[in-house]
């Protein structure tokens, strides 16, 4: 009787075999956040270089997104998955269009008039809108006292943001309602998330929903892409690269089941601080003291999101669905 309970697994034991599985879906979102990271970066890796073709920024994002709804497709019928249904199907649409199409028409709409440290600093608030939305749109509602948790740290992270990327006042109403459109587009973003999340666990099939949600959001700027012209479009380069835009956004779907949307959501908040250090590390440039206590609240508020309990009475690092 004594060697029975000696082999049986003691709650320690069982903590030490289930975080490394816990700790995946942090090291897949900092994968993510590193793979974007390192697009921004990418013209101080490599200066004057470009890619195999040049081609609008619609069309760029046409292709990247058609690459992983062609891949999603592709497993999801060597794994004979089972499609959801039309409803589920259209809602799967909206998504993709939500998290994909709009933030894109609108990021490259209002690049002549909004700058892209301010368009950063806006986009940092998506995190803070996706804990207000979660308790209506995703899967289970937080504690008060831990949405006020949640809340708080979203507000130090999106400080220490606005100290990092100063934000340039409008200097015209044009400009204002470009930015209020941003700022549209980041709680758009926050709720799609959500609903996201909550489709990713229903779904009978997560590479259905990818194909789902990647390709309409592609046939939408494929369309859009056609209609417009090569100067207003901007330009990017397909290549090498993309395939990290590709693999970020296979991530992306791949955490929608195993975190929640408001962990989801600090893409926004880690990326442009990896983003910052990398630059730090390579160009050594004079950073004043504004700038390293906005990259503390960043990198600390960050945490907090991640690391807090994302629904009522659970311990632990994440909100696993399935693992």
């Amino acid at each position: 009787m004594r060697k029975v309970l000696s082999n049986s697994p003691t709650p320690k034991r069982k903590l030490r075999r289930r975080l490394p599985r816990k700790l995946l879906p942090l090291g897949a979102l900092l994968a993510l956040c590193m793979f974007w990271a390192l697009g921004w970066v990418r013209a101080d890796l490599e200066p004057g270089a470009s890619g195999l073709w040049l081609v609008s920024s619609l069309a760029a994002q046409t292709a990247v997104l058609g690459a992983l709804a062609v891949v999603a497709s592709g497993a999801a019928l060597l794994r004979r998955a089972e499609w959801p249904a039309s409803a589920m199907v259209l809602r799967a649409t909206l998504v993709g269009i939500g998290l994909f199409a709009v933030p894109a028409l609108v990021a490259i709409g209002g690049s002549g008039r909004v700058g892209d440290t301010t368009r950063v600093a806006l986009f940092s608030l998506t995190p803070l809108f996706a804990v207000i939305f979660e308790p209506y749109l995703g899967i289970n509602a937080a504690e008060g006292d831990e949405s006020r948790g949640a809340f708080l740290a979203a507000m130090a992270a999106i400080a220490g943001t606005f100290l990092v990327f100063p934000v340039e006042l409008p200097h015209s109403y044009a400009t204002a309602f470009v930015m209020l459109l941003v700022v549209a587009t980041a709680a758009l973003i926050a709720a799609a998330n959500c609903a996201a999340v909550r489709m990713a666990r229903q779904s009978p099939s997560i590479f259905t929903f990818t194909a789902a949600a990647s390709g309409s959001a592609a046939l939408v700027l494929g369309i859009l892409g056609l209609a417009v012209r090569q100067q207003a479009a901007g330009s990017a380069a397909l290549g090498a690269w993309s395939a990290l835009d590709v693999s970020a956004l296979a991530l992306l779907f791949w955490l929608m089941p195993r975190m929640s949307a408001v962990q989801i959501t600090t893409r926004f908040l880690i990326a442009p601080l990896m983003a910052n250090v990398m630059s730090l590390a390579l160009l050594r440039p004079h950073v004043d003291v504004q700038s390293w206590i906005g990259l503390l609240l960043i990198a600390a508020g960050s945490a907090r999101l991640l690391i807090a309990p994302a629904e009522s009475g659970q311990s632990g690092l994440f909100r696993v669905g399935d693992g």
